[in-house]
């Protein structure tokens, strides 16, 4: 791993190879994902009417395999079928139809572990395509294409590398209206020491949630910015003023600005789970993405390397 400032090029060696590797190989073991301790059945809800069948977690059980091996959602169900027989569980996979309509609807539980001395929240965003009405045409007539796409938000922690916060939005929205939504996924008893983004978090609204929930602004501030008044612009007019005064390379040094480059990975790790997504509505997109975000975090909780500097 290699990093490059204006101070020179750095080496930094993995501290724990033998942990790391045993982690990498746990990530390719089943049994992680199935729990034979789980609640396959749905509890009855105790309302009028059919008292459904599988919980969420069995859903979303099928949406994992589906997204770990890419598959179509009927060769999904057959490997899940196939591996509650060999871990022995008298349990029925979901039907095609079922999995389809809980997607819709069902709210992914994203297990994550709490930060322990304040959540440094670092934010980006990046576009993940979907197969849209153009592209069918063309697969199926041969109409000109049209590439479709949605944005995905992410707010990771800076010291476990675990997603905290995400927002699936279409791509004519930008990054800054999304930060309020990422700080408000955080529950209020946890302390948010600071949110990182790029320059396209220098709004006034970002400064004022960033306010809100006590957290520091690490953004740096547009060319050519101006002082505000304000309370909640206090740590940007320290930014402006470091900036015209020592340069903006040494202020992201000093501020720690770098690490975002750590939720830049987590977006190519998101991608490489696949570079679009399956589901055509949007429900079942988001729905899906959250499942991916799941999936990163099991993995992160597994093992991670860890690195120091040599010279």
């Amino acid at each position: 791993m290699m990093s490059e400032t204006n101070w020179g090029r750095r080496k930094y060696r993995t501290t724990n190879w033998k942990a790391y590797n045993a982690a990498l190989k746990a990530r390719g073991d089943l049994s992680i994902w199935l729990d034979k301790d789980m609640q396959w059945l749905a509890p009855a809800s105790g309302k009028r009417g059919r008292n459904q069948t599988f919980s969420d977690a069995s859903i979303q059980f099928c949406l994992t395999i589906k997204c770990l091996f890419g598959l179509p959602l009927r060769q999904t169900l057959g490997l899940v079928q196939s591996l509650l027989k060999m871990a022995g569980l008298p349990w029925a996979a979901p039907d095609y139809s079922t999995v389809c309509r809980r997607q819709k609807g069902i709210n992914v539980q994203v297990h994550y572990r709490p930060s322990g001395n304040g959540l440094h929240m670092l934010a980006d965003s990046t576009g993940i395509k979907f197969l849209g009405e153009g592209e069918w045409k063309t697969k199926k007539h041969g109409a000109e294409r049209r590439r479709q796409w949605c944005k995905v938000h992410l707010g990771i922690d800076a010291e476990n590398m675990q997603i905290r916060a995400m927002v699936v939005t279409t791509n004519e929205v930008g990054d800054s209206p999304v930060a309020a939504g990422l700080l408000g996924q955080i529950p209020n008893h946890e302390i948010v020491a600071s949110f990182t983004g790029d320059g396209a978090y220098d709004t006034k609204d970002v400064h004022e949630a960033c306010h809100h929930r006590k957290a520091i602004p690490v953004i740096p501030p547009r060319k050519g910015a101006r002082l505000r008044k304000g309370l909640a612009f206090a740590h940007r007019n320290e930014a402006v003023k470091a900036c015209k005064k020592l340069g903006r390379t040494i202020w992201k040094r000093w501020s720690g600005y770098h690490r975002r480059s750590l939720v830049e990975t987590k977006m190519n790790c998101l991608k490489r789970l696949g570079e679009k997504v399956m589901a055509r509505t949007f429900e079942r997109q988001v729905a899906e993405l959250n499942v991916r975000a799941s999936i990163l975090n099991r993995f992160t909780e597994l093992g991670t390397p860890q690195t120091v500097a040599v010279a």
